[in-house]
């Protein structure tokens, strides 16, 4: 795998050129108004380098799931005010995203300056990476950057057609995504233990199957653990199990074991006898579930085992919760390996989802050497697939 190795924004003269950028602004919204800046502070390194370089920097992104048609809804303008705020310097909205205004405004843009173009999905032929649409939007530029991980994993229009019309690099955030990824799955400080939890096994089989071959240790522990205790001949009262998954989980554990990898899996679990935060709860043995009760949590035993296993780690990887992380009562498995993880002094990889809530919320977020801002991205990643918007740049 080769994606790992792509020219960056240092390697290009970028004086007086015209950058198109592409961000992941796709930031939640209430009323109008972003609740959540992180993804458009975590863009600003790159954003930063270019415009003290002298780039004239034009911004675009995709937001929300406007369906190939204009909705103020879904409109950048509240975008291009918080980048305004964060530079201390104008960040003009463009109306349109390829039409007169956009045309207009870049050409306008002097040296050390940023624009932001409307969002990109306000036009079909963006996700369709309509070829003409591709070339209209490199039409506004001297040089591409892609730094949006987050929609790397999409063919579309601005994250891999715009790449075959303009010179076409990473910016820091995909550097930083590629780089300690791409190390970990390559050639990661051992022992190398990866935590998967959520809650399906067919969500995570690519990535089940990339990491058995690189991994000491597989630590799967949510949702996904039913599946596996069933098949082991546990009884799983009313937790979830994909019966078409089945002889895939015994492949999977007879592979573990084939290939000398620990598998581990839940030893005990926090059962309720409804999906509610407040029905009645126990702790009983793994796969000695009652009918009419369903699992909700790895249990105390469990939190031990996962987390002796995790103490002695070089590298870890973690994507998924370890039970109904949402309900406060059924987070403690979750909690347990967040501050495993942290306390680990592993380089510990956080790999978007529901685990970047459970380690932000701790306030453990900083205890972590990298947390990746693409959920399916980050996901894809491990499966080992190669990323049409990575796959797009420049190998150095």
């Amino acid at each position: 795998m080769t994606s790992y190795n792509k020219k960056t924004i240092d390697a290009i003269d970028l004086t007086g050129k015209r950058v198109l950028v592409r961000c992941d602004f796709n930031v939640p919204m209430q009323e109008g108004k972003i609740t959540n800046d992180k993804r458009i502070r975590a863009a600003l390194p790159t954003i930063e380098a270019l415009l003290s370089r002298g780039a004239r920097v034009i911004l675009c992104s995709h937001m929300g799931r406007p369906k190939g048609q204009p909705n103020p809804e879904f409109s950048l303008a509240p975008v291009a005010a918080r980048l305004t705020e964060l530079l201390g310097n104008p960040v003009p909205l463009a109306t349109d995203v390829v039409g007169p205004d956009a045309q207009a405004k870049s050409t306008a843009l002097q040296d050390g300056n940023a624009m932001l173009l409307e969002n990109v999905r306000f036009h079909k032929e963006e996700t369709d990476n309509d070829p003409a649409f591709a070339r209209q939007l490199a039409a506004l530029a001297d040089v591409y950057v892609n730094d949006a991980f987050g929609a790397a994993h999409r063919a579309h229009a601005s994250t891999q057609g715009v790449a075959a019309h303009l010179p076409a690099v990473c910016g820091y955030l995909i550097e930083k995504e590629i780089t300690v990824m791409g190390q970990a799955l390559e050639n990661p400080k051992r022992p190398f233990v990866a935590i998967l939890g959520g809650l399906k096994v067919s969500d995570k089989i690519g990535v089940i199957l990339n990491l058995l071959d690189k991994v000491d240790t597989l630590i799967i522990g949510g949702g996904m653990s039913y599946t596996f205790s069933k098949v082991q001949g546990g009884t799983i009262g009313n937790s979830p199990f994909e019966a078409d998954k089945a002889d895939l989980a015994k492949d999977i554990l007879a592979k573990a074991a084939a290939k000398k990898v620990n598998l581990l899996l839940p030893v005990d679990g926090v059962i309720s006898d409804a999906f509610s935060p407040d029905a009645a709860s126990k702790i009983v043995p793994a796969g000695q579930i009652p009918d009419g009760w369903q699992g909700m949590d790895i249990g105390p035993e469990s939190e031990k085992l996962f987390a002796g296993a995790v103490a002695g780690a070089g590298t870890i990887i973690w994507n998924g919760p370890m039970g109904v992380f949402e309900f406060e009562r059924f987070a403690s498995g979750t909690k347990a390996m967040a501050s495993a993880v942290a306390a680990s002094g592993a380089v510990t990889i956080i790999g978007g989802g529901d685990s970047v809530s459970a380690v932000t919320k701790m306030g453990l977020a900083d205890k972590m050497t990298h947390i990746s801002t693409g959920g399916g991205a980050s996901l894809e990643f491990l499966e080992g697939i190669e990323l049409p918007g990575i796959a797009a740049l420049q190998d150095k």
